[in-house]
Formats: C-alpha cells, sequence, structure tokens
C-alpha cells in the first residue's frame, strides 16, 4: 500500500462534524480506511451507529489510541502555510492520521504487533472507552495514548472530580432582610473556605486544583435568595475521596453533590523524549485493561478548543517517526 497521505487524510476527517454524539460519519471513514488498508477491523458497539474501531494486522503487544470525536463548534479544514487548521487538527484528528501512518510505516517493515484503537465520546463522559476497557481481550502490553503533548511523553495527568453546592436559605423582602436567610451568602461563605483549603499535592502531578466554574441563584435584587447553587471542578491528583473529605468543612454552610470523577494517572516512558504533567484528563485512566499506557501527541492543548486549532504540518510529520520509535521501545522491552 501506498503511504499515507498525512495532510490530506487528516483535512478529510476534519471536514467531517464529529461533535461528540455525532461521530457516525467519521467512524464511517476511519473504518472504510482502515479495511481498504487491509486491517482487520472490530466495530465496537457504543451506542447506535457510534462506534470504536479497533484495527489489528496482528496480534496487538502495542496499541496506538486517540479518539474520534470534538468538541463544538464544528469548523472545516484549511492550510495556511505551515499549519492545518480546524477543529480536531490538533485534538485529534492529527493524532490519528500519525498513528495510522505511523502503524503503516511499522507493518511495512514487517512489525505487525501494533494495533489501533479509535474510540468515541472522549469529549463528553468517555462512554468509548468505557465499552472499549470492557472490550479488551488483555493481550495488549501497552496502549500509546494520544492527546496533544508538543511532542512530549507525559509522564502523568490530573484526573478531574465535578461536586455541586447547594445552599438553602428563606425568602424575604429586601427590606426586612432579617426575615429571610440568604442562600448565596452562604454559598459564598462556603467558596471561601474552598479557596483556602489545604487540598491534596503529589509529588509528580503537583497540587489539587480548583475552578468554580458557575454560581447561579436567586430570585430577584429586592429579595432575599432562597437558593443558590456553585458548580465546582477539582483537578484532582490524589483519589477523589480526598477531595470529598476536605468538603465535609462546608456541609454546615451548603449541601455536597458529588456528580462524577476521573482518576489521576501516572503514566510510563522511554528514552529519549522530554517528558512533562499535563493538566487536562483524557480517556487513558479508563483503559485499564489495555496494557501499560504512555502519553504523546503533536499539537499543543493551549489551542484545542478554541476557535484557532491548529497543527503544525511538520509536527505531524515528526509524530508519525516518534510513534514508531516509542513503539520499537516498547516491543524490546521486557514483559
Amino acid at each position: 500500500m501506498d503511504p499515507i497521505d498525512v495532510v490530506g487524510l487528516t483535512r478529510r476527517l476534519v471536514d467531517l462534524d464529529s461533535t461528540t454524539g455525532q461521530e457516525a460519519v467519521v467512524c464511517a471513514l476511519v473504518g472504510e480506511v482502515l479495511e481498504q488498508r487491509g486491517y482487520q477491523v472490530r466495530r465496537q458497539v457504543v451506542t447506535d451507529r457510534r462506534v470504536n474501531l479497533l484495527a489489528t494486522a496482528g496480534t496487538p503487544e502495542v496499541v496506538f489510541s486517540t479518539h474520534m470525536d470534538c468538541v463544538p463548534p464544528f469548523s472545516a479544514s484549511r492550510v495556511d502555510g505551515d499549519r492545518i487548521h480546524g477543529r480536531g487538527s490538533c485534538d485529534a484528528k492529527g493524532i490519528l492520521v500519525s498513528q495510522l501512518a505511523a502503524a503503516e510505516a511499522l507493518r511495512a517493515a514487517g512489525e505487525t504487533r501494533v494495533g489501533l484503537l479509535f474510540v468515541v465520546g472522549e469529549e463528553r463522559g468517555s462512554d468509548g472507552a468505557m465499552v472499549a476497557d470492557e472490550l479488551s481481550t488483555g493481550v495488549t502490553r501497552f496502549l500509546v495514548n494520544g492527546e496533544p503533548t508538543e511532542g512530549k511523553l507525559a509522564i502523568g495527568h490530573r484526573g478531574a472530580c465535578r461536586v455541586k453546592l447547594t445552599a438553602r436559605g428563606r425568602a424575604a423582602h429586601s427590606g426586612y432582610p432579617h426575615l429571610g436567610e440568604s442562600a448565596i451568602e452562604k454559598l459564598l461563605d462556603a467558596l471561601q473556605l474552598v479557596r483556602r483549603m489545604d487540598l491534596p499535592v503529589d509529588a509528580v502531578l503537583g497540587p489539587t486544583q480548583v475552578n468554580i466554574g458557575s454560581i447561579a441563584g436567586g430570585l430577584a435584587p429586592n429579595v432575599v435568595a432562597p437558593e443558590a447553587t456553585a458548580d465546582l471542578l477539582f483537578r484532582i491528583v490524589t483519589p477523589h475521596q480526598d477531595v470529598l473529605a476536605a468538603l465535609k468543612a462546608v456541609e454546615a454552610l451548603v449541601e455536597v453533590e458529588y456528580v462524577y470523577h476521573v482518576p489521576s494517572l501516572h503514566m510510563a516512558t522511554v528514552e529519549g523524549f522530554d517528558t512533562e504533567v499535563v493538566g487536562y484528563t483524557t480517556d487513558a485512566p479508563l483503559l485499564n485493561a489495555w496494557g501499560t499506557r504512555l502519553m504523546y501527541g503533536p499539537g499543543t492543548i493551549h489551542v484545542a478548543h478554541t476557535d484557532h486549532e491548529s497543527v503544525a504540518i511538520a509536527d505531524l510529520h515528526r509524530a508519525v517517526e516518534d510513534y514508531q520509535r516509542i513503539a520499537r521501545s516498547l516491543l524490546a522491552s521486557a514483559v
């Protein structure tokens, strides 16, 4: 087979709207490309026509993996100078193409122990990763997750724990505030406590971070607020129960509702690469059954999810070589 046209295929994928929940069209195209190139493709049904794609040419010991969905809004591809622009160009359709090109180069050299796992749903809930983990055969030793890491290997990433705080008060005329109880004031007091909390620190991943993402409450300027809420996202570096335990300090003021969490993760590396800790969460912690996990990708997270998302063409080509180096190093390692 001819080598992968990295720029051309990346643009074809970016030109498909695969906002989370609408991935069917990109699932179909990627599956067709894989089958045309002789891979055995297993379609793992997630919902309706949304499927994960597991492509193998032998018995995989190393799997390259990334996601096919994107955040909204959709924007088509364009090339401006030495960069590909458009939604998904760096997060993560360009990565997908680099992984496929690397697997093809390895296969052309006779190496068939590298597989490809492309999943749906990473940007909202990771339902594809959860299905993939359930369906793993357990034969792979390593999974290389693709995310924009600026060509470095991630030695770990923070997890996430979302929590909702709800304060209850009693409505009253604002001219007689002593007859009511302001839920907004209670919520503000609770948030001040949260901002001053001593939260866990990990020697590698660093400190736990908290973002007060949204606040809502009250009825009108002349009414003492009977209810107020805040949505918080903690970027966790230890088990999420540590955050929930710390929040017991505000339970006298507000109700604390646990919403969900994604664990933090320490990851493996190989020699010859710069390393970093990334602050975002990925599917990697949910793919436990696929072996030891690593993370690498071209592009920077700083432009992902923005209206100027792009990736350097040179970085995509370098990633093709780097993924091969990573796979060869892993395949040569002891079990």
